[in-house]
C-alpha cells in the first residue's frame, strides 16, 4: 500500500495488476482505501472472481433453478483460529459455499460443515488451475473430499466447492 502512495506522490502512473476481482480477497479494497485516504485518485478494471469462473470452466454452475438460491465466498486460510468464521452458520442456510485459499483447513472446513449439519453426501469439488493445462478437479462428498484431495495431490492454490451444485457438473460436463 505504501509503495502505491509513494510512486503516485512521485508523479508516477501506477498500475497494480491482479487477475481476477482485487476486491474478492484479493486485498484491492485495502490498497484502493490507502489511495483514497491521501485523496490519490484511482480506478479499479475488476476481472472475474476465480470463485465463479473456475466454476463455470469446470461445468459447475454456480447457482441453478431449483438447487440453490444464493452462493457463499468464503476464505479458508483461517480455519481453526481464533479469526475463523462460522462454518456451522453457513450450513444451516444450505447454500453451497465457494471456498477460497482453504486447502490446508480442508480437514477442519469439512469437519465444521458437517457438525454444522450437512449431510455427509453433500457433493464436493476441489478445483486447482481452473482453463489451464493443467487443471485438475476431484469431485466427492464432504465426508470423503479432504482425503481424496489429498490423494490426489492437490496442493494449496486451489478452490473448494460444497453444494448440490457440484452434482450438476457430471449431467454437464459431457457438454463442456
Amino acid at each position: 500500500n505504501a509503495l502505491l502512495v509513494r510512486l503516485a506522490r512521485e508523479g508516477r502512473r501506477v498500475v497494480r495488476l491482479k487477475g481476477g476481482d482485487p476486491y474478492i480477497f484479493g486485498r484491492g479494497g485495502e490498497e484502493a482505501l490507502s489511495l483514497a485516504r491521501e485523496n490519490i485518485p484511482f480506478r479499479v478494471l475488476s476481472g472475474l472472481t476465480s470463485g465463479l469462473s473456475a466454476l463455470a470452466a469446470t461445468a459447475i454452475p454456480a447457482t441453478m433453478r431449483g438447487i440453490n438460491k444464493a452462493v457463499i465466498l468464503a476464505t479458508g486460510h483461517a480455519a481453526g483460529t481464533d479469526d475463523d468464521i462460522d462454518w456451522a452458520a453457513i450450513a444451516r442456510t444450505g447454500q453451497p459455499v465457494v471456498i477460497y485459499m482453504g486447502m490446508a483447513n480442508l480437514p477442519v472446513i469439512a469437519a465444521k460443515l458437517l457438525s454444522g449439519g450437512l449431510a455427509p453426501s453433500t457433493p464436493a469439488a476441489v478445483i486447482v488451475a481452473a482453463t489451464t493445462p493443467q487443471e485438475r478437479i476431484v469431485v466427492a462428498t464432504l465426508a470423503t473430499i479432504a482425503e481424496e484431495a489429498a490423494a490426489a495431490g492437490l496442493a494449496s492454490r486451489a478452490l473448494i466447492v460444497v453444494g448440490g451444485i457440484v452434482a450438476m457438473r457430471a449431467a454437464l460436463a459431457g457438454g463442456a
